[in-house]
C-alpha cells in the first residue's frame, strides 16, 4: 500500500505561482512513475505531468513551458511547479503514483489539493 497526501495548493492571481507538493509513504520501494492530474468543474479528470522513477517527464500542451515535474527520491517528495499560471489552471489537483509487484500494476491517488487562479 501506498499513501500519498498532497500540500501547496490555494489561491493566487492570474500569472503568479504555486508549488505543490506530494508525500510518499508506505510501500515507496515499489513506487514507478509519478504523476499529477487535475479535474475542474464539470469536466473530466486530465493528466498534468508525470515522471518516471527514471526521471523521464511528460507534460500536457496546455501547460509545457509553464509547469515542472519533479521528484525527489530521498524525501519520497513529488513537486510540481506551476508558473505563470491563468484562470484555466483553476482544478483540484490530484497526485498519482504507480506500483508493479509482481506483474500486478496499482494505482494510488491523493485526496488532492484545490488550486484557484483569479483574473
Amino acid at each position: 500500500q501506498v499513501q500519498l497526501v498532497e500540500s501547496g495548493g490555494g489561491l493566487v492571481h492570474s500569472g503568479g505561482s504555486l508549488r505543490l507538493s506530494c508525500a510518499a509513504s508506505g510501500s515507496i520501494f515499489s513506487i514507478g512513475t509519478m504523476g499529477w492530474y487535475r479535474q475542474a468543474p464539470g469536466k473530466e479528470r486530465e493528466l498534468v505531468a508525470s515522471i518516471t522513477d527514471g526521471g523521464r517527464t511528460n507534460y500536457a500542451d496546455s501547460v509545457k513551458g509553464r509547469f515542472t515535474i519533479s521528484r525527489d527520491n530521498a524525501k519520497n517528495t513529488l513537486y510540481l511547479q506551476m508558473n505563470s499560471l491563468e484562470s484555466e489552471d483553476t482544478a483540484v489537483y490530484y497526485c498519482h503514483a504507480v506500483t508493479t509487484r509482481w506483474g500486478i500494476r496499482s494505482d494510488y491517488w491523493g485526496q488532492g489539493t484545490q488550486v484557484t487562479v483569479s483574473s
